[in-house]
């Protein structure tokens, strides 16, 4: 049997949150599980792996107001999904600001979360 061990623990995404190429402003996909060091995106455009991404998305905290989010990210694999178009892609965050990691860190420790 082999064990997993992550680092940061990932949190389930329950609502749809999607996620934006900030440099074409166009939705590359949605997210499956955040951790503070990266993310599952289900990715509904064609990525190129190992290539960097500057991208974007909003979380809600518990009031419901967004939380902007944008950071540089680095492809690090993808997996054809069974659903035509669609990719399981791991990203890892490369460059964000203290201000969105530690709201981040917030989202993801909030209570009601689901964690893999």
């Amino acid at each position: 049997m082999i064990d997993e061990f992550r680092r940061a623990k990932r949190r389930k995404v329950s609502d749809t949150i999607l996620v934006t190429d900030a440099m074409t402003d166009t939705v590359v996909g949605r997210i499956g599980n955040l951790s503070e060091t990266g993310m599952l995106l289900i990715a509904s455009a064609p990525l190129v792996e190992d290539a960097l991404y500057q991208l974007r998305f909003n979380l809600h905290d518990v009031r419901g107001r967004d939380i902007p989010m944008e950071f540089g990210a680095h492809l690090l694999w993808l997996d054809r999904a069974s659903a035509p178009g669609q990719a399981w892609s791991g990203l890892r965050f490369i460059a964000m600001p203290e201000e969105q990691a530690e709201q981040l860190r917030h989202w993801i420790d909030s209570p009601g979360g689901q964690f893999e």
